[in-house]
């Protein structure tokens, strides 16, 4: 390709859309606008991947030119699956069973060339150690961010310190995109870089 593609985010996630500008992309965004699975009784690995590529595949089918960028990313506590929660009393809840112990964040990417056909799907797992948080923190923790829009309702990146002891991994994994796996993926597949 002697010019790179567009590059099109398939995700109305601000998370998302922060780490490509501030890596340096340029960039537009494209809501997907399909429901989400949220079977959760389904291995983790596997919806986030779906959802992934369903996001993808129905941006890339609009834009076939462009290289579209789709992610997914849920929580795994045990064999529990987080994902956003419907209401604050479940978000009390999850940030609750957080609480003193690790977990997982999975995030999966799917890119895709239509014009091509070239697609590149892959998973980065994260693992991530919280505090002990008291009742008390747990609802001022809360009371300053919006849990609603966030897988397991916490945030890495806003006040995370407040909840977070440790990450073990890619920290832009548990914001909601793997940037350096998916920068490799951007220049070496697509020939795109940032600036």
């Amino acid at each position: 390709m002697s010019r790179s593609p567009e590059l099109i985010l398939a995700s109305g996630s601000p998370r998302r859309r922060d780490l490509l500008a501030e890596a340096g992309y340029r960039f537009r965004v494209e809501a997907p606008g399909i429901e989400e699975n949220e079977d959760t009784s389904l291995p983790i690995r596997l919806l986030t991947a779906e959802n992934a590529r369903d996001k993808a595949a129905a941006v890339s089918s609009r834009f076939p030119e462009a290289v579209v960028l789709a992610a997914d990313t849920l929580v795994l506590l045990g064999d529990t699956v987080l994902s956003k929660p419907v209401d604050r009393v479940e978000a009390a809840r999850m940030l609750a069973s957080l609480s003193g112990r690790s977990h997982e964040v999975f995030t999966a990417v799917a890119l895709r060339h239509g014009a091509s056909g070239e697609a590149v799907d892959l998973t980065v797992t994260t693992a991530v150690r919280f505090k002990t948080l008291s009742p008390g923190e747990q609802a001022a923790y809360h009371a300053i961010i919006d849990p609603m829009d966030k897988a397991g309702a916490y945030a890495a990146q806003e006040h995370g310190a407040l909840v977070i002891e440790r990450i073990e991994g890619s920290m832009s994994n548990v914001i909601g995109l793997p940037m350096d796996e998916v920068a490799d993926a951007l220049r070496e597949r697509f020939g795109i870089v940032p600036g």
